[in-house]
C-alpha cells in the first residue's frame, strides 16, 4: 500500500512538472526569455512615454525580458545605454535615436555581436548595423497637415491671399525633413501662385527648423514673428507646425500675443498629447496627427518575434528610406488626424485617453 502511494505521489509529481513546463513554454511563446533593449530618447516628450510604456507592455506580455532606457536627449547618455545592453547581451535592440547620425559606433559593436536592430519611428543614418525600421508614414504626416490647411482655408476656391508661417523640427531628427517635405509639396503651389504668403520669408528647412523640437524655442520664435510681422494688425491665417511639442508653444505665444480662438489661425500638430488636444477642444490649435503607438509598438512587437522566429520579418516598404549606407526594410503604419470633429472618437472611445484626461 505504501509503495503503491509512493507511486501515486511520483506520477502526480511528474504530471504537475509537464503541466508546469508546458505553461512555460505557452507563456514564453516565442520569446524564450530573450532580452529585448528598448532606448528611447526622452521622458521630457509625453509621445515617447507612451512609446516605452506601450512597448515595454507588448513585449513582456509577449514573454520577453525588456531592459527600457531613457536618455534624456543627451546623445552620450543613449550611447552608452546602447553599450550596456550591448555588454549585458541583449538579443535585440530597438532604438528611437536622439540624434540619427550619432550612433554609428556604438552600433557597429551590436553588428559585431550579431545583434539586430530596428530604429524605431526615427532612422538611424549612415551604418549598415540597422536591420529594420518601423514608423508611421512621415511623408504622409506632413501631406495631411498640408492639405487640412488647404481646406480650412478652402485655398481651391478662395482668391485669398492668406498669410501663413512655417515651424518643423530638429534637423537631426531625419523624419523632420519627410514631415516638412510633404507639408509643402501641398502647399508650395499655392506659395508659388500668391495665394499663400509667408509674410516673413522664412521658407527653408533650416530657417523653420526647431532644436529637439523644443516647446520653448517654437515659443520665442512665435513670438519674434509676432512682433516683427503681426504686431501692426497684419492677419496671420495658418501656422504649419509639424508636432505639438512646436504647437504648443506656438499656442502659448499666440495668446501671450492677443490672439483667441475667434481670430486664431489654422494651426496643425502632431502626436495628440494632451495639452494639444485640450487645445484643440478649446477651440485654439486646429488638428493633430494620431499616431496610435499601440498600433507601433504591436509591429515592432511582431518584427522581433520573426527576427527571434528566424521567420520573414513584415515590412511594406523597401524603396522610401536610404540611411547612407543603402535602403533599410520598413514597416510604415498609416496616420490619421484628430480634430474638434472626431477627438472623441479617435481618442477616447478607443481607450487611448480617458475623458477625464482631456478635461
Amino acid at each position: 500500500m505504501k509503495k503503491r502511494l509512493i507511486g501515486i505521489l511520483l506520477c502526480v509529481m511528474m504530471m504537475v512538472s509537464l503541466l508546469t513546463a508546458c505553461g512555460a513554454k505557452e507563456t514564453g511563446g516565442k520569446s524564450g526569455g530573450k532580452t529585448v533593449g528598448v532606448c528611447m530618447p526622452t521622458k521630457d516628450l509625453q509621445r515617447w512615454n507612451q512609446d516605452g510604456a506601450n512597448m515595454k507592455k507588448e513585449l513582456e506580455e509577449a514573454g520577453y525580458v525588456v531592459d527600457l532606457q531613457y536618455a534624456n536627449n543627451e546623445i552620450a547618455q543613449q550611447v552608452n545605454q546602447i553599450e550596456n545592453m550591448i555588454t549585458s547581451g541583449v538579443d535585440v535592440l530597438v532604438i528611437a535615436s536622439i540624434d540619427g547620425g550619432s550612433l554609428g559606433t556604438v552600433l557597429a559593436d551590436a553588428k559585431k555581436q550579431n545583434i539586430p536592430v530596428i530604429a524605431y519611428d526615427r532612422l538611424i543614418m549612415e551604418t549598415d548595423a540597422v536591420s529594420y525600421y518601423a514608423t508611421f508614414d512621415n511623408y504622409m504626416v506632413g501631406t495631411i497637415q498640408g492639405e487640412y490647411i488647404v481646406d480650412a482655408l478652402d485655398l481651391k476656391n478662395q482668391a485669398g491671399p492668406f498669410n501663413i508661417e512655417l515651424f518643423t523640427g530638429s534637423p537631426d531628427d531625419n523624419n523632420a525633413r519627410y514631415f516638412f517635405g510633404g507639408a509643402m509639396d501641398v502647399l508650395n503651389p499655392y506659395i508659388d501662385s500668391g495665394k499663400l504668403v509667408v509674410v516673413s520669408g522664412q521658407k527653408a528647412f533650416e530657417e523653420v527648423a526647431t532644436l529637439n523640437w523644443s516647446t520653448e524655442a517654437a515659443q520665442s520664435r512665435m513670438e519674434n514673428l509676432i512682433t516683427a510681422y503681426y504686431a501692426d494688425g497684419t492677419k496671420l491665417d495658418a501656422v504649419l507646425s509639424s508636432n505639438d511639442s512646436c504647437a504648443i508653444g506656438i499656442t502659448n505665444a499666440l495668446v501671450n500675443g492677443g490672439f483667441t480662438k475667434d481670430n486664431f489661425p489654422v494651426l496643425t500638430g502632431q502626436d495628440c498629447d494632451i495639452t494639444a488636444t485640450k487645445n484643440i477642444i478649446a477651440g485654439l490649435q486646429s488638428m493633430s496627427i494620431f499616431k496610435d503607438t499601440r498600433t507601433l509598438a504591436t509591429q515592432v512587437v511582431e518584427m522581433v518575434d520573426a527576427i527571434m522566429s528566424k521567420k520573414e520579418v513584415p515590412v511594406n516598404d523597401t524603396k522610401t528610406y536610404d540611411n547612407g549606407t543603402g535602403v533599410i526594410p520598413t514597416f510604415l503604419c498609416e496616420p490619421v488626424f484628430a480634430d474638434i470633429d472626431n477627438y472623441e472618437e479617435l481618442l477616447i472611445e478607443s481607450g487611448y485617453y480617458t475623458a477625464d484626461q482631456l478635461k
